[in-house]
């Protein structure tokens, strides 16, 4: 098996599919390794709730922060039915899938694992019980979406966005999870696109799910004339270190045990973490002459991001040069890029997760390579950014096509967005009848 497969997600998959059921049945559990992806699982989920509930509350005005933690709340329940009912097996079950033959399961899983048939307490996915699988990758069909929030904050109503959400996860996200991770058969996975923990998946997806939902709504009234500055970058700053820590798990629980490749993730994170956030601090610095709160927590997000699909494939220096990439770029792409072309992506889910997401893709093609310091099986580096770059398109034209429907639909059967009077008073009175602060 190549590192790849070794270290992909796709690989834990193949121990349950029909023509490799005794390799299933020979696995055992190893207690090392389901203790630390049952902690990785909880810091996965650690991330939306309380971690990006925070940073996105802090960066609304004071009369939203309620409506986006509630939505980050309500997505996180929503999904975690969804995940059970029917998603993981949309994006997991690998009945029908052959490697090198395109069919209907290359794009989307059966319904053979729905309601999560056949799972007993006993139930493994390679050294670790197959419960805590579903739950790790349902913690990643949980921050998906709600990365989406950051985009058409303050002005979505809370009812279009928990039935956009809903079908978006069915139409969207299970199938890009499945084409990507499901392993042989699957679309993606037999191009040989390296995603080893959610670039493609959850960040390329969300952030141009964002962008496309941004411009349909259109611009908050009073965009961007009117000063709309953060109102707690306490609370911002304080999400964004949640989401530092979290994604260690993020990215370090993708190598689905407690190994070599999992302490290497967990070492190029950091890195690429800490080069973005000075990537961006000091563009910023040089560009507006002071470096801001928001804007290093900008660039630890843009890091985390970028680096996510190198994880388990990019080496130290490689995680270098994705972090200072992805922090120079997305600082560009969420400032200058944003006000020219005159979009209102209101917490820049599209400026950090969409450009982070896909800077990160296309380098995880150079540096998976042994000859750039990566752990991968790269070996014709030209060959696999070509890969990287046709995932990363089919990825930004199947979820632009698909989430616009989507929303143009719901916008003609209940509306997608508040009224003016709701929008001026404020989405935590109006749709909550709460606030956030009763002074």
């Amino acid at each position: 098996m190549t590192l790849r497969k070794i270290a992909g997600l796709g690989a834990l998959l193949s121990l349950v599919s029909p023509g490799l059921a005794l390799a299933a049945e020979e696995a055992t559990l190893n207690s090392g390794d389901t203790a630390w992806m049952l902690t990785a699982t909880a810091l996965v989920l650690f991330m939306t709730i309380p971690g990006l509930a925070l940073f996105y509350g802090g960066m609304v005005r004071s009369k939203n922060i309620l409506s986006v933690m509630m939505q980050c709340f309500a997505i996180t329940g929503l999904i975690s039915v969804l995940w059970v009912l029917y998603g993981y097996s949309l994006a997991f079950d690998t009945t029908g899938m052959e490697q090198g033959v395109v069919n209907f399961n290359s794009f989307i899983g059966g319904l053979s694992k729905a309601f999560l048939s056949g799972l007993t307490p006993d139930s493994l996915i390679g050294a670790f019980p197959e419960s805590v699988f579903i739950t790790f990758q349902m913690t990643f069909a949980i921050i998906t979406p709600a990365l989406i929030v950051g985009a058409f904050a303050e002005r979505m109503k809370f009812s279009a966005m928990l039935i956009f959400m809903a079908v978006w996860f069915t139409l969207v996200y299970a199938p890009i999870a499945h084409m990507v991770w499901a392993g042989d058969g699957g679309l993606m996975w037999d191009w040989g696109v390296l995603d080893f923990a959610g670039g493609t998946v959850v960040h390329i997806n969300a952030g141009i799910a964002g962008l496309v939902a941004c411009i349909v709504l259109g611009k908050r009234k009073g965009y961007p004339t009117t000063h709309m500055a953060p109102h707690n970058l306490g609370y911002t700053l304080i999400g964004a270190a949640m989401l530092w820590v979290g994604w260690f798990g993020f990215n370090a629980g993708s190598a689905i045990a407690a190994n070599g490749t999992a302490g290497m993730a967990m070492l190029v994170t950091q890195i690429a973490t800490a080069a973005a956030a000075l990537a961006w601090m000091l563009a910023e610095w040089l560009t507006h002459g002071k470096p801001s709160a928001l804007g290093i927590a900008s660039g630890v997000v843009a890091g985390l991001v970028a680096i996510t699909p190198a994880a388990g494939t990019a080496g130290p220096m490689g995680a270098l040069v994705i972090g200072l990439a992805s922090g120079a770029i997305c600082f560009f792409c969420a400032t200058s890029l944003k006000r020219k072309l005159g979009y209102d992506d209101s917490l820049d889910a599209f400026g950090v997760h969409g450009v982070g997401g896909i800077v990160g893709a296309i380098l995880t093609g150079a540096f998976a390579a042994p000859a750039l310091g990566g752990f991968g099986s790269v070996e014709d580096i030209g060959a696999q950014l070509f890969t990287q770059f046709k995932g990363v398109a089919f990825t930004v034209v199947y979820t632009a096509i698909v989430t616009f429907v989507i929303l143009k639909v719901l916008d003609v059967v209940m509306g997608l967005r508040v009224s003016e009077e709701t929008e001026s008073v404020g989405l935590d009175l109006a749709e909550h009848n709460e606030r956030g602060y009763n002074l």
